[in-house]
Formats: C-alpha cells, sequence, structure tokens
C-alpha cells in the first residue's frame, strides 16, 4: 500500500523534500507519487481507498457539499488553478506583451499535447472555449441548401439541437429526430435506428459519443462509417467523454469531433477542443471571420479576438494531472463509484437505472429513475436537507435525476446519497 513514508524512502533526501512539498501544496506530485510502483489492475485499483485518497487531496472542493454534478463543470485541482493564477498574473504585468508575445505562443505546445492524447496531427486540433463554441463552428460552418436534412437523436444536447433549429429558420432546411429506448437493447440497435432514419435529402448526421441525460456510449465509429457509406457528413458531440473514458480518435474514425476539457478533463473552466480531419479544414466556415490565406488552417477556428491566454495554457497542466492517474484507472473508478451507487438503489423497490452497466456502453454518468417521484423535488429535497448535487431530468420520454461523481468524491459521499434516497423511498420527501 502507498504511504507517504515509503515514497520518501524511495529517493534521495534532497528530492524527498522538494516532493512533500509538492505532495502537501497537492500538486502534480501527489498523483505521480500515488501511482509510483502500481501494478494491480484498473479495475482493481478502482477499489484501494488509500490511492484515491491522495487524489481526492489534490482537490480544494467544499466537503461540505457532496456534488454528484461533475457532469455540468467540474472543479479543477489545486495545480491547475495554480498554473492559471499563475499565468493571468504573468499576463497583467503588461499584457501586450506578457500576454501576447510570451504565454500567447505557448498554446502551441497545448495544442500538441491535445492532440497526442486524442491521437490526432496538431494541424487538426483547435482549441476552444467549450463543446458548445466547437459544435457551433460545425453547425454553421457547414454549406447547407434548403431542403437539405440534418438528423440526429432527441437526446441530444439542448444548445446544440438550438443552433441546428435557428438554421432550419432562417434557411430552410430540415431537423430530422430519432427515438431511441432508454436503455437501448443493444449497440447494433442504435446504428439501425440512424441508418432507417436516413433519407435522399440527409446532408448530416450530429450524434453524442455519450448522452448528457443518461450517459449512454454510441458507437461512433460505424455511425461515421454509415455516414460515409451514403455521402453523408457526421459530426460527433463528444462533451461528456473526452477524459472521461479512454478512447483514441482512431477508434471514432470521425471527421468532426467537439468536446469540453472543463467536465473530465478538470482543466479550467471555459475551455474546450474541436478537431477536423485536415482534408475538410478548408471547406468549414469558421465562426468569425478569417482571411482566405488561412483556408486550410486549423487556427482559423480559434479566431474569436482577445481571450485569456492563461485558460488554454493551464490545460496542460491538467493533462499532467490526467496522465498521471492514468485514463483506465480513472475510467475504472469512475464506474466503480457508478456502480456503487446504482446496484445499491435499484434493488428498492421502484427504483430503476436507465444507463447500461456493460462497460462499452457506460461510464461515471448514470441517470436514476423512480416511479411515482418528482424528481425536480427529489433533487430540491437532497439539497435542502443533505447538501448533495444532483441534476434533475425531464425528458418527453423518460425522467430522473442524473448523478455524475469525479475522482475526488469518496466513498463516504456516495454512501451518504444513497442513505438520503433510501430515507426519500422509506419517509417521502418531507422527512
Amino acid at each position: 500500500m502507498f504511504t507517504r513514508r515509503s515514497f520518501l524512502k524511495s529517493v534521495s533526501s534532497a528530492t524527498a523534500m522538494a516532493s512533500l512539498a509538492s505532495i502537501s501544496e497537492g500538486g502534480i506530485g501527489r498523483v505521480l507519487a500515488a501511482t509510483r510502483g502500481l501494478s494491480d489492475s484498473p479495475d482493481k485499483i478502482a477499489e484501494d481507498e488509500s490511492f484515491w485518497r491522495e487524489i481526492q487531496q489534490a482537490f480544494s472542493v467544499d466537503r461540505s457539499i457532496i456534488n454528484l454534478n461533475n457532469g455540468g463543470v467540474s472543479p479543477s485541482p489545486r495545480v491547475v488553478q495554480e498554473a492559471m493564477a499563475r499565468h493571468l498574473a504573468y499576463s497583467n504585468e503588461a499584457p501586450v506583451y506578457t500576454m501576447w508575445r510570451i504565454l500567447e505562443p505557448q498554446i502551441e505546445a497545448v495544442r500538441q499535447r491535445l492532440a497526442a492524447s486524442f491521437g490526432c496531427d496538431p494541424e487538426e486540433m483547435a482549441i476552444t472555449r467549450n463543446a458548445s463554441e466547437a459544435l457551433e463552428i460545425c453547425i454553421f460552418g457547414l454549406d447547407l441548401k434548403p431542403g437539405d436534412e440534418v438528423l440526429t437523436t432527441n437526446q441530444d444536447y439542448p444548445r446544440m439541437l438550438t443552433s441546428w433549429r435557428q438554421r432550419e429558420r432562417r434557411e430552410g432546411i430540415k431537423l430530422n429526430f430519432i427515438s431511441f429506448p432508454v436503455p437501448p437493447p443493444s449497440m447494433d440497435d442504435l446504428v439501425s435506428r440512424f441508418e432507417r432514419a436516413i433519407t435522399p435529402r440527409t446532408r448530416v448526421i450530429q450524434v453524442c459519443h455519450i448522452t448528457n441525460l443518461t450517459g449512454q456510449i454510441f458507437p461512433v465509429k460505424r455511425i461515421c462509417q454509415l455516414g460515409r457509406e451514403h455521402g453523408i457528413e457526421v459530426i460527433v458531440d463528444g462533451a461528456h467523454a473526452f477524459a472521461h473514458f479512454p478512447f483514441k480518435h482512431a477508434d471514432l474514425d470521425c471527421d468532426y469531433y467537439g468536446t469540453s476539457l472543463h467536465k473530465w478533463l478538470l482543466a479550467p473552466h471555459g475551455t474546450g477542443f474541436l478537431y477536423v480531419r485536415k482534408s475538410k479544414i478548408a471547406k468549414l466556415w469558421p465562426l468569425m471571420a478569417a482571411e482566405k490565406k488561412q483556408d486550410n488552417d486549423i487556427r482559423k477556428f480559434e479566431e474569436i479576438g482577445t481571450h485569456p491566454a492563461a485558460n488554454h495554457n493551464a490545460i496542460a497542466e491538467a493533462l499532467t494531472f490526467h496522465e498521471g492517474i492514468g485514463p483506465e484507472r480513472k475510467a475504472a473508478r469512475l464506474r466503480y463509484l457508478k456502480d456503487r451507487w446504482a446496484r445499491r438503489l435499484e434493488a428498492q423497490k421502484g427504483v430503476r437505472v436507465l444507463t447500461p452497466y456493460d462497460a462499452q456502453q457506460s461510464c461515471g454518468l448514470a441517470l436514476l429513475s423512480i416511479d411515482g417521484m418528482d424528481h425536480g423535488k427529489l433533487g430540491a429535497h437532497l439539497w435542502d436537507r443533505y447538501r448533495i448535487l444532483v441534476t434533475p431530468i425531464e425528458h418527453d420520454e423518460f425522467r430522473g435525476v442524473r448523478v455524475t461523481p469525479n475522482v475526488y468524491t469518496t466513498i463516504g459521499e456516495i454512501d451518504t446519497f444513497c442513505d438520503s434516497v433510501e430515507k426519500a423511498l422509506r419517509s417521502g420527501l418531507s422527512a
């Protein structure tokens, strides 16, 4: 078992003092120390509370609140916050020099690291402010004509649906939807629903890599291949996927991919990226105008005017933190936390989890549904009585509360959540 004493014995006295300082400050040293010498499988480490206690201590979260809404936006570990504060302070010494001439060019190093993590060429990686911006570049940047059709699901993110509806109102395109049960019977069923809904006028498919409502993972590669077979552009919404569970671009083979980095990567708030296959860059219009000489340059999608270099430069620290834990270990821990609350509560009468347990179809995000329960009132009850944050979900076809722990979430917090829901089931929301 990892201890500070065993770690410090393994290094020289000088290095030990530096490492102790890093651990005490909640820096990258804490993560690297925790992972040193680990040989157990990710599933085994997922249950090792001594390991995850070290990770938990890297955060400055308010432990009087049990935050199970990390799917919206997650806290950054202290090392990321410190990097951002350091860059911001330096920017303000003389911004036209320190920010524009010193810090801003460092975005290229961040681009290279993000590209390596995603598995693409750096010249295909644009750094954006969030998934919405990345995806709206694609939504508004593709040339479409009146009567052209866009196919998506009725569980896609509201901001993206709003964007398509604006094009529908303004340009006369048509937005079509598929529905699917939660959970679906199989991945094959999801592909089949898209295939059956394609018409001769379908020009674009938009699909979530993982839905924000139930945490259903889609067979993205097969849907992208389906699109190519029919000459259809496929846009992948990866807002909840990147750094949530391990994958590379080769596993998706997509042409367009947008994500936020302030969710599962734990990067500064207001960071994301857009991947565009190199052969597709020239024909995709940016949101803000760019010179013709930039037609083939991925950086044309970053033209938004003045923006803080501190935010995107601190992404590098978030990547180091994520890589220090290990993507496989992280995903295993998130599934372990999900399964702990889901299996316990699903044993109660009238309780259903509308998310598959299959590791190929879900990870740390899941939806809890209780027969006869007002889930909005349940969410308010959990907050008012126990200071527990969850996300009530109201969809035309299902309802529930979305539960999204993260790596800083403790077993005690998961169990307190379960205790609170079980008490509400026994005694009602007024007890």
